[in-house]
């Protein structure tokens, strides 16, 4: 499923190619025909992302809501854009893009008070705001489940997945089996602020790369090879890249999860 970087990713991009136009709208699969034709050459104004999920906001007043989910996926055209196929839930086109998209879990036109408990329903987003750190520590002390089970919950942080909170555990030397609620002071605020600088970092170059370059023995971050650019996420049976310890891995939240036990030791 795409974690909040690419999901962010996917907003700044389409609204450099579809905001501030009237679009064609049509559903080639037929299960948002409906929908589709809602919103069939009006204006799109914006697209938000908040954690995993789009917000599309149109002229009409209408927010389309799109959740990718674990199959969905968009594919976008500048110019010559082959006909969709008939998985295509929704084709969008403007006059600089065409906007394909399949599979998404969530495909669905919002009203206000339904938006509004989606937002209730969601943590805070690290790439909306710094100053939602304060709710994210919050959100932990009331929490008495592991730390790597807390950051999959939507509820307490908007956008982490798999892969994010196995690395940002393992950055911040947090062991993924510490309670939650004894994350706090320093170690929230540092946990917050390794969020928001991978996700952004993720954002920008389009792919989930956490390895510092003289970890992996290269002097920039460009050079490191794809298969080293992670430091525990699917490394279970492999050596630490730092202290050489063995990584290890278990089930947590229903996912595995991957840490060392030098580098984030249970106890602090």
């Amino acid at each position: 499923m795409p974690e909040g970087h690419t999901i962010h990713r996917q907003a700044r991009l389409q609204r450099a190619a579809l905001a501030g136009e009237r679009i064609r709208s049509w559903s080639p699969q037929g299960r948002f025909a409906a929908g589709a034709a809602r919103l069939d050459g009006r204006k799109l104004n914006d697209i938000e992302a908040l954690g995993k999920h789009l917000l599309y906001r149109w002229d009409s007043g209408d927010t389309l809501h799109v959740h990718l989910g674990l199959f969905g996926k968009f594919k976008t055209f500048k110019s010559n854009p082959p006909p969709p196929t008939n998985m295509t839930r929704l084709a969008m086109a403007g006059g600089r893009a065409v906007v394909y998209l399949s599979g998404p879990t969530i495909c669905e036109l919002l009203n206000t008070e339904e938006e509004d408990d989606l937002r209730a329903r969601i943590g805070p987003d690290p790439l909306a705001g710094q100053r939602s750190g304060r709710r994210f520590a919050s959100n932990l002390s009331r929490r008495r489940i592991p730390i790597g089970s807390a950051l999959l919950d939507q509820r307490v942080v908007a956008g982490i997945g798999n892969v994010y909170r196995a690395e940002v555990l393992f950055k911040c030397r947090i062991a993924p089996h510490r309670p939650a609620d004894q994350i706090h002071g320093d170690e929230a605020a540092l946990l917050w602020t390794t969020i928001r600088s991978e996700l952004r970092a993720g954002e920008a170059a389009g792919r989930i790369v956490t390895v510092r370059p003289n970890d992996v023995g290269v002097r920039a971050r460009v050079d490191i090879p794809r298969e080293e650019r992670l430091y525990v996420y699917k490394r279970a049976g492999l050596p630490c890249r730092r202290c050489g310890d063995t990584v290890l891995s278990a089930e947590m939240a229903n996912r595995l999860i991957w840490w060392c036990p030098t580098c984030q030791p249970l106890s602090r």
